[in-house]
């Protein structure tokens, strides 16, 4: 056994200067075994001593799993104020919570959550009728780890298929059900993953998947996906291959949907997270042949309309912000595109809806969105609700209204029913929250990264704060994967901010918020510029006294995790406090789990050349722990069952601080059981998971108790 003992000092806030000490806390960590393990890489060889904790299917890595957890909990246990934040959470999350209502056949359907359930429920009612509830998703499991992932329905309504996710897994099953009487009409389909439903008719529908793996369906390698139709009333076994399955040509992303007059299947074929090919086939002719209409993977291309064979396209082929063109789909490729609405210099998203496109761009990550008709006419800019994101703007192309949502990093979400033809919009719901946006303020600035490219980066906190440099900040970050951090509303920040704390988002490159350049300048041999911007950004929050190294605390997930572990191993110095959620931590063994391979377009792969492997084991956060180092007090987070980012990459980091560390802050793991990469985890244990990473955080910046001690006074009172 591994013991450290650490001693923090006592932060008095107010008047009072006075510091105590705490009394010594033991952390008594648990033996990890290491073994012979070694790679070669182009003549190098790298150990790999925690190898084994890679087999999830090892009684040795479960036992391992239980006593880091007994040592983590048995830590986090003696924080005094943890019950308190757990009790916080609880309050400000138990409000009703209701999603903006789509049509299908003769019902409005609409997500609704009372409070503090662990999942949504879905609920629909016919015309002015009684709301009847359609799904309860809480009903699948005791636990609540049981999830719906997916929801699908006939063209007419008659019938839905719906994907469930079991204990987070990425593996989904599907059932089909009667709407009008929820009763299940055939057999359980399984093993479906990274996949929709798109229905053709009311007699089948396509979805996607991989062959069942080898071993262990947590962790093996899947890399061939497939499009297959599946018949009602046939069993899973018949089910034929649309598109996929040819060994020399791997696709390990494939998608199909139907146009919404199901005249077409569209096809999306693609190797990595960005690129696809394109494909489209005639429904409405039997054995009509596949067509082609891009057959490479140099841009991001969908057919997001169609009326009759007029087809209209969002491309970033040629046009990095993205634009839409339009064709005929009997002249589908790129030659006899012609542009419909041109590129700008801000990013596009786009939908449609009761006879109108709606273009969404991205200001500085902040929505602007215009209304357009089908001859390519602005119509109208929609005036939003404030200063932030909306989302949903789109339904069916004969509704007269749909409605869209509004939020930002200081208002929850609320949803507006939009008037198509004359623009006006009403609020359709509002959530009543113990919390009031109005005391609280958010700030855009733009900070120079090392090579001087400017940064966009939010700052949310209490108004009235005083920049002192004793703030408790968090500084969250994602920066991959052409993802864009936009504004919304987070109940978990919001008991951070209501602490006084100060929750800071900066917009990486290797996101998608200016588009494709943008994505690029944070991938493969340039991935170093997105840590470089992440550790620009806390210098910026310490130089302009928001906060300093001992209450700055840097949180992501997934890509983020990398991006924290990334950082906290280049500039320990840095932060007090490291949260790596669910992260991709060895970036030499990646590409060999689940489909991780299909990562590679954004951070390359350590077997295809010499300079990118080096380059790779050159920030890989588990080849980066030295010993003698004194790294922050570190909690790292994941699921036993994520089989996206499998666990093993948190495993293997976590043993590798607690060998190495020479400080005396604790680096800790917490391991939540029967869960995932994150989607459909039950809100109780989402609650329970932010008390300790909050409490860690708290405790670890100096806190005997919670800076706000009023707001928990409050509401016990």
């Amino acid at each position: 056994m591994k013991q450290l003992t650490f001693s923090l000092g006592l932060l008095i806030f107010a008047s009072c200067a006075t510091e105590t000490k705490r009394e010594p806390i033991a952390v008594n960590y648990p033996a990890t075994a290491k073994v012979d393990t070694v790679d070669t890489y182009f003549e190098t060889e790298v150990p790999d001593p925690f190898r084994w904790l890679e087999d999830d299917m090892s009684e040795e890595t479960e036992a391992w799993v239980k006593e880091q957890n007994t040592v983590t909990f048995g830590y986090l246990d003696k924080i005094p104020f943890r019950e308190d934040l757990k009790n916080r959470l609880e309050k400000l999350w138990n409000y009703e919570k209701l999603g903006s209502p789509f049509k299908e056949g003769d019902y409005t359907y609409f997500y609704k959550n009372d409070g503090l359930q662990n999942q949504y429920v879905v609920y629909r009612k016919k015309g002015d009728g009684e709301e009847e509830v359609f799904l309860d998703p809480n009903s699948f499991s005791e636990d609540g780890t049981t999830s719906l992932m997916g929801l699908s329905f006939t063209k007419d309504g008659s019938k839905a298929a719906y994907l469930i996710s079991e204990g987070g897994s990425d593996w989904r099953k599907g059932i089909v059900i009667n709407t009008e009487n929820r009763e299940i009409v055939e057999d359980t389909l399984v093993d479906i993953k990274f996949s929709g439903i798109s229905w053709k008719g009311n007699d089948g529908f396509f979805y996607s998947s991989y062959d069942k793996p080898k071993g262990s369906e947590l962790s093996a390698k899947t890399d061939q996906h497939k499009l297959y139709y599946h018949k009602l009333g046939t069993p899973q076994s018949e089910d034929k291959i649309v598109f996929g399955g040819v060994p020399e040509e791997k696709h390990r992303y494939v998608q199909g949907y139907v146009s919404e007059d199901e005249t077409y299947l569209f096809i999306s074929a693609s190797t990595s997270t960005s690129g696809n090919k394109l494909f489209l086939k005639d429904l409405t002719q039997k054995n009509s042949p596949l067509v082609t209409v891009l057959d490479h993977t140099d841009s991001d291309t969908y057919v997001m309309e169609n009326e009759g064979s007029k087809l209209w396209l969002v491309t970033n082929l040629n046009a990095p912000n993205k634009k839409i063109v339009v064709t005929d789909a009997s002249k589908p490729t790129p030659n006899d595109w012609k542009d419909f609405i041109p590129e700008t210099e801000h990013v596009l998203t786009a939908g449609t809806g009761g006879g109108y496109f709606f273009t969404e761009y991205m200001v500085d990550a902040i929505s602007k969105v215009l209304q357009y008709d089908y001859e390519g006419n602005l119509v109208r800019e929609v005036e939003l609700p404030g200063v932030g994101s909306a989302g949903g703007f789109g339904g069916k192309k004969e509704d007269n209204e749909f409605y869209f949502s509004f939020t930002n990093y200081n208002t929850p979400g609320s949803s507006y029913k939009y008037n198509v033809d004359n623009g006006e919009y009403e609020q359709y719901w509002k959530p009543e929250i113990d919390f009031n946006p109005s005391d609280y303020e958010s700030t855009q600035v733009f900070y120079s990264s090392k090579d001087g490219t400017k940064v966009p980066m939010i700052i949310t906190h209490k108004k009235g704060v005083e920049l002192n440099g004793k703030n408790p900040t968090i500084l969250y970050g994602y920066g991959g994967f052409n993802i864009s951090l936009t504004p919304s509303f987070s109940i978990v920040n919001a008991v951070w901010m209501e602490q006084g704390g100060v929750y800071a988002v900066p917009n990486l490159r290797g996101g998608g918020e200016y588009g494709k350049k943008w994505h690029i300048a944070g991938t493969k041999m340039q991935k170093q510029n997105v840590f470089d911007d992440f550790i620009a950004a806390a210098e910026y929050l310490i130089e302009n006294k928001y906060t300093s190294k001992e209450y700055l605390a840097i949180r992501g997930g997934s890509n983020g995790g990398l991006l924290v572990g990334a950082t906290m191993t280049q500039r320990p110095d840095l932060m007090q406090v490291a949260l790596p959620a669910v992260g991709v931590l060895d970036m030499l063994r990646y590409h060999t789990f689940t489909a991780g391979a299909g990562w590679a377009y954004d951070y390359g792969t350590s077997e295809e050349s010499p300079e990118m492997f080096e380059y790779l084991k050159g920030y890989s956060p588990v080849h980066n722990v030295e010993e003698g180092v004194a790294y922050p007090a570190t909690l790292v987070t994941t699921g036993d069952h994520d089989d996206r980012v499998v666990p093993a990459h948190s495993f293997k980091f976590a043993a590798q601080l607690q060998e190495k560390q020479a400080g005396d802050n604790p680096t800790l793991i917490r391991i939540e059981t029967n869960a995932g990469h994150g989607a459909g985890t039950p809100v109780s244990k989402t609650i329970e998971q932010y008390s300790d990473i909050f409490g860690f955080t708290f405790f670890n910046m100096g806190f005997d108790e919670l800076p706000n001690q009023a707001v928990l006074k409050e509401f016990k009172d």
